[in-house]
C-alpha cells in the first residue's frame, strides 16, 4: 500500500521522549541510533507506511517538533461518456 502522509522532524526541537514512535498506528516512526547535539535519540520517519493521521503530531509535547503532512490521493482518470449521436443528456443523478 503506497504512503498516503509524510513526517518531518526537527531534530533540535525533539527530545527523543519517545511518545511519537510508540503512538504511531502503523510503526513508521523510530528513534535514531545516533545521538542529537542534546544527547538524546530523535524520533525519525522510516521513509514509508505513514498514513497522515497526525496522531504522532498530537502525542507530542514539543511544538514544531513534528510535521505531518497528508498527500493527495491520486485521481482515477475522467471516465468519458461519449453522448449517444443525436443529441447530449444530462448526467445521471
Amino acid at each position: 500500500m503506497a504512503a498516503r502522509g509524510k513526517v518531518t522532524i526537527d531534530v533540535e526541537e525533539c527530545k527523543g521522549c519517545g511518545l511519537c514512535v510508540e503512538s504511531c498506528p502503523p510503526k513508521c516512526l523510530e528513534l535514531a541510533p545516533e545521538l542529537s547535539a542534546y544527547g538524546v535519540h530523535p524520533a525519525r520517519y522510516t521513509g514509508e507506511g505513514c498514513t497522515g493521521c497526525g496522531i504522532c503530531f498530537y502525542c507530542c509535547p514539543e511544538p514544531g517538533a513534528l510535521t505531518v503532512y497528508r498527500l493527495l490521493a491520486a485521481k482515477k482518470p475522467a471516465q468519458s461518456s461519449a453522448a449517444p449521436s443525436g443529441g447530449s443528456h444530462a448526467p445521471a443523478l
